[in-house]
């Protein structure tokens, strides 16, 4: 199909945002409920939105993530709130393993002007940001380093995470499915994370409102084994209510 004005105007909102409702859609647009349902029915058969209960978001394949530069950018401003939020939660003298992600690099930034922090990471671009702070001991894993996103993955990255036990691990992710689960792609990745997650005292994730009802193929965990959730928005349904039945608290910005 070929987008009128306003569908191609409301694909670049979906585009820009990840993801998001009907009612904010209609809202945004000064339409009816209706007119958006009847776009994205059209969108979503031509292949250029993918819906899910109550909302829409940017199709996705389930076996590869979007190119890191594209999720560098995609929600940026959400990823700063949510970073922001992270850090005035960090103490200072606090221990850390954090994991890959665009969000979690966003949090190093923040975590410059903390003291007394040891940070071990399978993330050269985390270490790369808080090697800029003095007072912040930097440790970084072993194993194969992935030329798209400068990742560390791989036995060697799992292995000296399993001789820590640290305050905080701090988690990214691809996707939350309707039923609970957390899911990424790499599955190297994801063995990297449960190690974080089964080494730490606390597990907080960080994800905007874009990756509910994201699918991904490698299931990492599930909501009932985290702490705390970083998001920009309030989740849509059925998250809410899973997530208070799992006991994770959440923290809104924005």
């Amino acid at each position: 199909m070929t987008p009128n004005p306003r569908q191609s105007e409301l694909l670049d909102e979906v585009r820009a945002r990840g993801a998001v409702t009907v009612e904010a859609l209609a809202e945004r647009f000064g339409v009816t409920l209706q007119t958006v349902r009847r776009d994205v029915k059209l969108l979503s058969e031509a292949g250029l939105l993918a819906r899910f209960h109550g909302g829409v978001r940017v199709p996705s394949s389930t076996t590869e993530n979007i190119a890191y530069r594209q999720r560098e950018a995609l929600n940026a401003e959400a990823k700063q709130r949510i970073a922001k939020a992270v850090a005035a939660r960090v103490p200072n003298g606090s221990s850390l393993l954090i994991n890959l992600g665009t969000t979690t690099e966003a949090v190093a930034r923040e975590l410059l002007g903390h003291k007394g922090l040891r940070v071990i990471t399978n993330n050269l671009n985390v270490a790369g940001i808080l090697s800029g702070n003095p007072d912040c001991e930097v440790i970084v894993t072993g194993g194969v380093v992935r030329h798209r996103d400068r990742g560390i993955v791989g036995a060697a990255a799992v292995n000296l995470i399993r001789q820590f036990k640290v305050d905080i691990g701090l988690i990214g992710i691809s996707g939350i499915e309707a039923d609970g689960t957390l899911r990424d792609y790499d599955v190297r990745e994801v063995q990297v994370a449960r190690a974080i997650i089964e080494h730490s005292r606390e597990v907080w994730l960080v994800a905007d409102h874009s990756k509910f009802n994201r699918p991904a193929m490698v299931e990492m965990a599930r909501l009932e084994q985290l702490d705390m959730l970083f998001t920009d928005a309030p989740p849509p349904r059925p998250f809410e209510a899973l997530l208070a039945e799992a006991g994770v608290q959440i923290e809104i910005s924005g």
